[in-house]
């Protein structure tokens, strides 16, 4: 339902849509060692099962690639969370997100990404195309130059990926879909005037939930 006051007005154009890729470290199953200490970690990872062994015998537990993309100007986040950070994955993210954003009124003009491989790719150029979309890359070596979303990327961290014991991998994946609507349509940003990224899009479907 949107804000009884919310004004219709034409579709908000994205002129930049800001895209980071982050790591994670995927948590063993009991918990891990950030908040069970290092050797009951490590014993939660040993017995972490369904996962291949590296040359030691241990579990190999890999990663979670966080995929976010976000508006330069409301700072409303999109994100998934993946097991690679491949090219078919990133033109996959890419697409998911433009019809995210299209259901809020907001059309991507841009997107700004690093250097990595996916985003250098044929199949990533070609796919911008096809969306209308230009991409554009962050100078090398200058991470700050996509502050806003590494910024967010520490929020979430603190907010979600590190912010409780979780017993599992699954469990912390779970739980993004709820610590991104409160990011969204919640929690306070001061870029936003101390409201909430959403505050900045107007009729938006359950906006004010």
């Amino acid at each position: 339902m949107s804000h009884p006051n919310a004004v219709l007005t034409p579709r908000h154009r994205m002129k930049v849509a800001r895209l980071v890729v982050d790591r994670l470290g995927n948590i063993p199953d009991g918990g891990g060692w950030r908040y069970v200490g290092r050797r009951q970690g490590e014993k939660h990872r040993v017995a972490t099962p369904g996962k291949s062994r590296n040359a030691y015998g241990g579990p190999k537990l890999g990663y979670a690639f966080v995929h976010t993309i976000i508006d330069d100007r409301s700072r409303v986040a999109y994100t998934e969370i993946h097991d690679d950070e491949t090219a078919v994955t990133a033109v996959g993210v890419l697409h998911r997100a433009v019809k995210w954003f299209a259901e809020r009124g907001v059309t991507i003009e841009r997107v700004l990404s690093d250097n990595g491989g996916a985003y250098r790719s044929y199949l990533w150029r070609d796919t911008c195309g096809a969306l209308s979309i230009t991409p554009k890359f962050t100078r090398p070596y200058r991470p700050q130059t996509n502050g806003k979303v590494e910024r967010f990327h520490r929020t979430m961290a603190d907010g979600w990926a590190y912010a409780r014991c979780y017993t599992s991998e699954q469990q912390r994946r779970d739980a993004l879909l709820s610590w991104l609507h409160h990011y969204n349509q919640h929690r306070p940003h001061t870029a936003c005037g101390n409201q909430p990224p959403y505050s900045r899009l107007i009729n938006v479907p359950a906006q004010y939930r």
